[in-house]
């Protein structure tokens, strides 16, 4: 899309131009070999305060400005060891607050750091590597790199996991930008902070602005652990997670560095080709403008139509659940029908990009404006990301917005702060010579059996509507906000059964590095699978009664039902093959179970395959007490 020749009609889409400029720029191995590192070293010397471990002894640490260093960092979109910026607000869909949280680790998660292992060998080798070969004096790049790992590591011992942080939204505090200084107790002014990088947005903070501090504990210990040290770890180690992460967008012998710890963290292989980093790296940063591309060129309207009428079908499917469900009152079981009728899908793109008026394009654009030299537009869409975050926060919810994610995106998501299901239908064509996506097989193909397509895209749009009523969504109302309406016997009913998936989910055992999963920590998407593939089938075998059982059989497996065949694509979907570095960091991170257990696990709990496979309660993958919630 971004190499081949314009549509007439769009040649003239400055959105469009810009970001064929920054796909130019990125792909322009030569001029980025010639360009070098200065423009970075040039940026944390000016501006970050410069990286000590590069210069030996000769850093002046009376330079050392935390506060001035974190607003620069954040200026560049950078959030470390804490999060801060705009979020919408969780008590009052509408409107948007400032939220503060820990932020990732440059391991993510603290059970990397427990133990010595090649993973933690490889990232100090990382950080050494990487100040090694851009350093003007050597002598102490050892030891520093051993202070900035000991550094992170102290901190890693108060960093929330995933499971950590589902499990305690109760300790979420919500409080005004007046009273912050009082909860945090530290040197380090997050009251100022905050001021100064929304300043950047031109947002003048108020005293009575609404904020959510999530992992105090974790935000408080880092302070301290700050205070502690000397400024030179603490610069350096900043500095260090900035130059992690830009490593990707220097020159080669910067990126075979990056590429050799994430064979040991990822398990990958080799760098992608460069026209797919770019491709992916402009799809993630304009979407927007690369779907216009995409719509005009290849866009089948007849996906969107068949995906719609699948929606409504399944949503259908979900509510006769729910009306049959014995464990919710009648008064909290009204409220989920008309939230579950309330949600707002959304199939393939905004109207605006399949239409002549690119005024909304031009504008959300207007300030991607970009040259040849792929570093600069890499630090400028930094400044500008950030600077968008900041801005929306006087701005009011718009629930019909299509938010950040662009149509360009595989995926599918649903957000409870807007009761929204979004489909993604588009793909990025740099990954496959074709135009595919979600809404291809084996998730998707309009002139494909129903059984498969019910199987593979239907079963996504149930644990989508599903995730709505998982212990998360469950606490959002109809129109997206997040206050008790479920009467307290159905949240103890609806936590024994929760707890039943739970408990079973933590059974498995990944066996290829013999780690069993966190059934806490996947709960929600548990749920999601064990409900969407029940309301998937449901509103098939509706489908059939509508229509017939008028779908062909496939060569090869015309022994096989229709039904037996719609589980057999649900199936096929979730196969995968992994590394085991990946593996480890999917049980330890994710909130998705591995893919034989998305699987194994819904497929266990439904008494209709084992109808349709003949198979005896116990009998193989059949579970005699099934997990049920919805």
């Amino acid at each position: 899309i971004l190499t081949s020749p314009l549509p007439n009609d769009t040649t003239q889409i400055k959105a469009i131009a810009n970001a064929r400029r920054l796909y130019d720029s990125c792909i322009d191995e030569p001029t980025i070999e010639s360009t070098g590192v200065d423009t970075v070293l040039s940026l944390i010397d000016n501006e970050l305060g410069g990286w000590p471990i590069l210069n030996g002894l000769s850093w002046n640490e009376t330079q050392f400005n935390l506060s001035h260093l974190l607003f620069k960092l954040r200026e560049y979109n950078n959030n470390i060891i804490y999060n801060c910026g705009t979020a919408t607000d969780d008590k009052n869909s509408s409107a948007y607050y400032i939220r503060i949280a820990q932020s990732d680790l440059g391991l993510e998660q603290r059970q990397y750091y427990l133990n010595e292992t090649k993973l933690t060998i490889a990232y100090r080798q990382f950080i050494y590597d990487l100040a090694m070969s851009l350093a003007n004096d050597t002598t102490m790049v050892d030891k520093d790199t051993r202070d900035i790992y000991e550094f992170e590591k102290k901190i890693s011992i108060f960093h929330w996991t995933t499971a950590e942080q589902r499990a305690r939204q109760s300790e979420i505090i919500r409080i005004t930008i007046g009273n912050l200084s009082g909860i945090f107790n530290t040197s380090f002014d997050f009251t100022n902070y905050l001021r100064q990088i929304y300043h950047l947005a031109n947002v003048t903070l108020l005293d009575n602005d609404n904020v959510s501090v999530s992992e105090l504990e974790f935000l408080r210990n880092a302070s301290l652990i700050i205070d502690q040290h000397s400024s030179r770890v603490v610069q350096n180690y900043f500095i260090w997670r900035f130059m992690m992460n830009r490593a990707a967008n220097m020159p080669k012998r910067y990126r075979v560095i990056r590429e050799q710890f994430d064979r040991v963290f990822r398990g990958t292989n080799a760098e992608r080709p460069r026209s797919i980093s770019c491709g992916a790296y402009v799809n993630n940063n304009m979407g927007f403008a690369v779907a216009k591309l995409y719509i005009k060129k290849y866009f089948d309207e007849n996906a969107k139509n068949q995906s719609l009428e699948m929606i409504h079908n399944i949503q259908s499917a979900f509510i006769e659940l729910l009306e049959e469900s014995t464990w919710m009152d009648d008064v909290s079981k009204s409220k989920a029908k008309e939230k579950a009728l309330a949600i707002d899908e959304k199939i393939g793109y905004p109207e605006y990009l399949n239409s002549d008026n690119i005024t909304e394009l031009e504008e959300d654009y207007a300030e991607y404006i970009f040259n040849a030299s792929y570093i600069h537009n890499v630090l400028k869409m930094l400044k500008i990301k950030s600077k968008e975050n900041f801005k929306i926060l006087r701005e009011t919810v718009d629930r019909k917005a299509w938010g950040a994610s662009p149509p360009t995106v595989v995926n599918a998501f649903y957000t409870p702060a807007k009761n929204q299901i979004v489909k993604m239908i588009l793909y990025f064509l740099f990954v496959l010579a074709f135009p595919a996506g979600i809404f291809q097989m084996p998730f998707f193909n309009k002139d494909a059996p129903q059984y498969l397509n019910y199987g593979g895209i239907g079963a996504v749009i149930g644990h989508e509507i599903t995730h709505g009523f998982d212990d998360n969504g469950r606490q959002y109302d109809k129109e997206g906000n997040r206050i008790l309406w479920w009467t307290s016997e159905t949240i103890d009913r609806f936590n024994k059964r929760k707890t039943c998936i739970v408990d079973q989910y933590s059974q498995y055992v990944l066996e290829q590095i013999n780690i069993s999963i966190n059934g806490n920590q996947t709960q929600g998407e548990n749920i999601a699978d064990n409900g969407g593939i029940k309301e998937a089938f449901y509103a098939y075998r509706k489908w059939v009664q509508k229509h017939g059982n008028i779908d062909k059989k496939l060569p090869g497996l015309v022994k096989y039902s229709s039904e037996q065949m719609f589980f057999i694509n649900y199936a096929q979907v979730w196969c995968s093959k992994m590394t085991d570095s990946y593996a480890m960091n999917r049980v330890l991170t994710g909130v998705h179970s591995p893919g034989q257990f998305r699987v194994l696990g819904p497929t266990s709990n439904f008494d209709e395959f084992d109808r349709v496979f003949r198979c005896k309660p116990g009998q193989g993958n059949s579970r005699v007490d099934k997990c049920t919630v919805w």
